[in-house]
């Protein structure tokens, strides 16, 4: 696969140097004992239900390991796999394969974990207009990549770090002195960037809208309470639930009219996807 955004792909290829040396050490002992000119063929099948994210992490592995392996894919990021399904041809030397075998796996395993909890979310969704957002709530190191996983699950990102967005909070607020206070001084310091202000209560909501928010972050409201929100906002500012958000309250919540619903679980709380790769 072809990433064309210069960061992620510098993100891939760091992150996938790290994961090699965390792995290989000082070398693979064990596939010492395999003849080094012997070649291989191997598949990768997936045995769950998935959204299949991460294949140019898998590909970058085996990259920096021996340019000679040939991996042939049988499924883009995005599509939507059955279990069962075979998603890729190997084949190059046996000790390459079996070197980078559990760095690869791991990787596409949690990328498509990620993928595939932000697809549970979007479909409950999908007849609103609300879109699932993402958190900051990702496995340390991973952030870049569970962000790319989170779109090929069809959700959108929010902030990726604390350099590109302005999501001020309650000890902002009371640093500040007021929440007027934090979102005049946000504009005066930020004059294109967007500026959120998480609020807990229909009173604190009226001053971001009075302020000059761009974003509400409406923190743990019973349903509701995110109704009165709605109303009251009349569509000045944009509206995003966050806490205590699962899978059997997505839906009820999205048809309240909020315009984003952030879910710190398909980043942190995740499943890894059943891989296995075997040698033919």
């Amino acid at each position: 696969m072809t990433i064309n955004n210069q960061k992620l792909a510098n993100d891939i290829r760091y992150l996938v140097k790290t994961a090699i040396s965390e792995d290989l050490g000082s070398g693979d002992i064990t596939a010492g004992l395999i003849d080094p000119k012997q070649s291989s063929k191997a598949t990768v099948i997936c045995r769950d239900h998935a959204v299949v994210a991460g294949t140019a992490w898998f590909d970058e592995v085996f990259s920096q390991l021996d340019v000679g392996v040939k991996i042939h894919w049988l499924v883009k990021d995005g599509d939507k796999v059955e279990p069962n399904t075979l998603l890729c041809h190997l084949e190059g030397f046996s000790t390459s394969l079996l070197s980078g075998e559990r760095t690869a796996l791991n990787l596409l395993q949690t990328l498509s974990a990620t993928a595939t909890a932000t697809n549970e979310y979007v479909s409950k969704v999908s007849h609103t207009n609300c879109k699932i957002l993402d958190t900051r709530k990702t496995i340390p190191g991973l952030r870049e990549a569970q962000k790319y996983a989170v779109t090929c699950g069809g959700g959108n990102n929010h902030r990726h770090g604390l350099y590109d967005g302005v999501l001020i909070k309650e000890n902002h607020i009371l640093a500040a002195g007021s929440i007027n206070n934090a979102v005049s001084a946000a504009k005066s310091q930020n004059q294109n960037i967007a500026i959120e202000v998480e609020v807990e209560n229909l009173d604190e909501l009226q001053e971001a809208i009075n302020s000059g928010a761009d974003i509400a972050l409406l923190d743990n409201m019973g349903e509701a309470m995110l109704k009165q929100a709605v109303e009251i906002n009349q569509k000045r500012i944009k509206l995003e639930a966050s806490g205590g958000i699962s899978l059997d309250n997505v839906t009820s919540i999205a048809e309240t009219g909020v315009d984003y619903i952030s879910i710190g679980l398909i980043t942190k709380n995740i499943n890894a996807v059943d891989l296995s790769m075997r040698f033919q």
